[in-house]
């Protein structure tokens, strides 16, 4: 009879084990599909950010080189061209910069799995 009872407990507990890591594994999949869905959103938006920003940069640079045509098209176009180098430098900067800050990707995952461990380790005591 007590055999029955402990593979009963042990049978509950491999259950309730079970049914933990498939929540977690949910949970996982859940952060890792937003994760994707937010990063398609930014470059998205990026692109065509990038390609409204590109086609002024284009079209102001024709318009002043156009404006200046007689006088100093020359100087202008070197300019416009040290200005877009040094933008392009610090823009450069900046995502590097960007890229190193950590991602607080799975963060509820491993503060779930923390707090599942913390909850494991009070019962043994």
């Amino acid at each position: 009879m007590a055999e029955a009872g402990l593979l009963g407990s042990i049978r509950r507990l491999l259950s309730t084990l079970a049914s933990v890591a498939v929540t977690r594994l949910e949970l996982l999949s859940n952060e890792l599909h937003e994760e994707r869905l937010h990063l398609e959103q930014m470059l998205l938006y990026f692109f065509a950010t990038l390609f409204c920003f590109g086609m002024t940069i284009m079209l102001l640079t024709v318009f002043i080189v156009v404006l200046c045509w007689d006088d100093h098209r020359l100087s202008v176009l070197a300019g416009l061209g040290a200005l877009f180098l040094v933008i392009g430098i610090m823009l450069t900067r900046r995502l590097q910069q960007i890229a190193q800050v950590k991602s607080k990707l799975f963060s509820a995952s491993l503060a779930e799995l923390a707090r599942d461990r913390e909850q494991l380790d009070g019962r043994d005591e």
